[in-house]
Order: C-alpha cells, then structure tokens, then sequence
C-alpha cells in the first residue's frame, strides 16, 4: 500500500551498511558469479557480496566483479528471498518493469544506475535485476549538513527541477504497462485507509475535505510519475545530482506529482525553510524545471499535491502505529508511528496559514 518509506540508503558507498558473506555461506554467490562472468565484460568471479542494510521492500546487495582490469561494482536489487511477494501493494510495479523504467530514464537524459542484467528463471537467484553502484550519499543528514556537499546544496533544487521535466517528457507509448493514478483516485484510495485504521484526526478529515474541493480537472495532462522523488532516493555527490533510484511505485499521473512529493516537510530534515528537500526554494526547483523542457508548472496543481503528499505521509504515520500496536513491536514502526500528529501541524501550515508561513 504504502511503497517504499525509508528514508535510508541502498547504493551510498560511505552510508550503505552490511554484512559481507563468504561464498560458502551465501546460496547466491555461485549463481551471481556465473551471472557476472556471463554479463560483465571479462569477469571472472565476484568478491566482497553482501547485504545492505537498506531497502525497505526488496533485498539490495553489494558486491564487486572481477576482473583484470579492477573491480567493477554492482549491486543487485532482488525480491525478499528471489520470490515476488504477489500480496505486495498494487501500487508497486515488478522489478523487471522497474529496470525497464531505468533503462528508459537513462535514455532519456535522467542520471541512473545503468542496468546491466535482468534475471531469468535460468540464473538461478530469483526475480531481480543487476545495476551499476553509483558513488555518492543518500543521507539526508550527510547531504544537508556535511561540509562535503557545500558546494553541490545551492544548486540541487534546479538540478532536480531540470531532472523531473526528462523524466516527464518519456514517450508514454514506449512505456511498460503502469497503472493509472489521478488525483481524485489518490484522494479516495487513502481516504478508504484512513477509514480502515478506524482511529479519527479531525485535521485529515479536513484535509481530505479540502482535496476533494480542489482536485484538479481529469483533463490534466498526465506523464510518467517516478512517485518516490525525495531525499534517500537520490544519490548525490559533491558535484550535485548523480542518480535517481528506487523507481518501484513509478505510474501514470499528474507530473506535479513529483514537483510536490520532494517538498514535504518529512524530506527536508529539520531545515523547515527550504522547501525542497532541506536543501532549496520551490522557485529553483519550478525553475530548474521549466529551463529542462518540463511544462509551465501550475503552483496550485503544485499546492493539491503537496497537501495530498502531506496527508499520505501521515496516513502512512497510522498504518506504522497500528501495526506497532497490534504487535509488530520494531522500531522503526514505532517511530514512525508517532508522527502522524507532526503531520496535523504541517497540514494546518498549508491550509490555514499564518501570515508570513505561507
């Protein structure tokens, strides 16, 4: 229902951690290597495999070709036990359709990964595909405050403008099957999750109210949506922007989708004042965008899909605590649980704002 949510990394080569695992204790190394000899120009064998603390959905590991000319590293992105989980969200694609929309974001100009091989029957390690290791950071933390990525800060929010508007202008005739999502459908999907919890927020009921009265018209032009466009879905080095990842609730929708979902608060980190991502203004973002060939962003197509945005998260937030609750005891689900009231305080921000809040 709820896709990937963590806002941790699965490619950062200084913040990705795991545990190596030798050949004799992995039932997938033999296979991997025969899939890197096969693949991987002069491979003779892998080295260094092991998983990644990251991922919220699918199993992400590192590891290293071999070859005489180096290490060539690669990272392989595999369903939970090689077995796709058919109970999974409908709003996940299969992660053979997920390469595809890398393959096809990449030649359309948008920094990705290079897939380098997608798994069959024959391989032997279950449904995944294999990708380049793109160098960089995804920790929010790290991007927003280390001295290393001063330099690239100023600069991301354009970058992820110009970005959005390739991503925007693939073809729809040469993508994989998606689903189709409009903002009305958004509104009432998670409306009906939100009833399902069963335990009232007067601030959402208000938000779903105000969604309603404001949904955009179906005649809006719909495009490829990556759907998860935020902090720990970019991997970014001190140059800026090197890779968008994690494209496994792609869809058709509305393309202010994704101008939106990046400037929630939960993805700017505790730097309130820079709406885009911690690191920059909604002006570079449109900005970056329009400059890139995107359309002439519309602010309160913009506005409807931030506070949607806003709202899912703290939806999200319920579905965490219920779970906690009903005995589901980690963590993660309880700290993320309990900030569905942070979200009734970013929701009255947006719709009844103070004056100089705006």
């Amino acid at each position: 229902m709820f896709g990937n949510i963590g806002p941790g990394s699965w490619m950062a080569g200084r913040s990705a951690r795991g545990t190596e695992m030798g050949a004799e204790a992995n039932p997938i190394a033999a296979p991997l290597a025969e899939v890197a000899r096969k693949h991987i120009d002069g491979a003779t064998g892998i080295a260094g495999l092991k998983r990644l603390s990251g991922g919220a959905s699918q199993e992400i590991w590192s590891f290293d070709a071999t070859t005489s000319d180096g290490a060539v590293p690669l990272i392989l992105r595999r369903a939970p036990g090689g077995v796709r989980d058919t109970g999974r969200s409908g709003t996940a694609v299969a992660l053979e359709t997920e390469a595809e929309l890398i393959r096809l974001a990449g030649a359309a100009g948008v920094p990705v990964p290079p897939v380098r091989h997608v798994l069959t029957e024959e391989d032997g390690i279950g449904q995944g595909f294999v990708m380049d290791r793109i160098p960089g950071e995804t920790l929010a933390r790290k991007i927003l405050r280390d001295e290393e990525f001063a330099e690239a800060r100023p600069k991301l929010a354009r970058q992820c403008g110009e970005v959005i508007a390739r991503l925007h202008k693939i073809d729809k005739a040469t993508l994989p099957q998606l689903r189709v999502a409009t903002g009305k459908d958004e509104v009432e999907q998670y409306f009906q999750t939100y009833k399902q919890l069963d335990y009232p927020h007067p601030v959402f009921e208000l938000a779903f109210r105000w969604l309603r009265d404001n949904a955009p018209p179906d005649t809006a032009e719909l495009t490829l949506v990556h759907g998860d466009f935020r902090n720990g879905n970019l991997m970014i080095g001190p140059d800026g922007l090197r890779a968008v990842l994690d494209w496994e609730i792609a869809h058709v929708g509305d393309p202010m989708a994704d101008l939106s979902w990046i400037c929630i608060n939960p993805w700017r980190f505790g730097n309130i004042d820079m709406p885009v991502g911690g690191f920059g203004t909604r002006e570079d973002l449109f900005e970056g965008y329009e400059a890139g060939g995107g359309d002439k962003v519309d602010p309160a197509r913009v506005k409807f899909w931030e506070v949607l945005g806003t709202l899912k998260w703290g939806v999200m937030c319920m579905g965490m605590a219920s779970a906690f609750l009903q005995g589901d005891r980690s963590v993660e689900r309880a700290t993320i649980g309990r900030r569905s009231s942070e979200t009734e305080v970013d929701l009255m921000r947006l719709l009844a704002p103070l004056k100089g809040t705006e």
